[in-house]
């Protein structure tokens, strides 16, 4: 669907009074700038003619561009915090560009967390050092590779073969029935 003033208003009404992100394309920023850049040529023809409402409504397309902008970003801010503590991430209706800020902030708040781990010691806290605990499990299908909730790449993995993941990846596998524990 092409985006026009009317797709743009209900993309920001349901943004408005949703808590999560709304489902938009993954190229939503690249329509949106190809919309606006329209609407503007349009807005700088028109100011030839001296004719106040295409300003007035070129004025009011902003503010609603910026504030789908800004809802979308806090979301996505909130989104990331609530990632960096859990290790669960759920980034479905994000951008292109969303995913990618994501995966950056991800990044900085693990970084953040290391302060808490060195203010409360090495036994506690999330581990600093990268060394984190593997479990060994043996795949009892083909898993081609995926990106887990730490925004890190896993697999392809092949059946039969023993591989040691994370934790939260192993629960994953073996929640999916994709893999079984691995017999030492």
């Amino acid at each position: 669907m092409a985006l026009d003033y009317d797709e743009l208003m209900r993309i920001y009404r349901l943004e408005k009074n949703s808590p999560k992100h709304v489902e938009v394309s993954e190229t939503f920023f690249n329509d949106l700038k190809g919309f606006f850049g329209s609407e503007r040529e349009l807005y700088l023809k028109s100011l030839k003619d001296i004719t106040s409402s295409r300003a007035s409504s070129f004025s009011n397309l902003k503010k609603i561009v910026e504030q789908v902008f800004s809802l979308r970003e806090k979301k996505l801010l909130n989104k990331a915090l609530i990632a960096s503590r859990t290790g669960e991430l759920e980034n479905g209706h994000l951008t292109l560009q969303e995913k990618d800020t994501l995966k950056q902030l991800l990044t900085v708040l693990s970084k953040h967390q290391q302060v808490l781990g060195e203010i409360i010691g090495s036994g506690e806290g999330k581990q600093q050092s990268g060394e984190k605990k593997k479990v060994s499990v043996k795949l009892l299908k083909d898993v081609p590779a995926f990106v887990g909730t730490d925004m890190q790449e896993y697999g392809p993995f092949q059946k039969d073969k023993v591989v040691d993941v994370p934790p939260k990846i192993a629960s994953l596998l073996l929640g999916r029935s994709l893999a079984e524990n691995a017999k030492k």
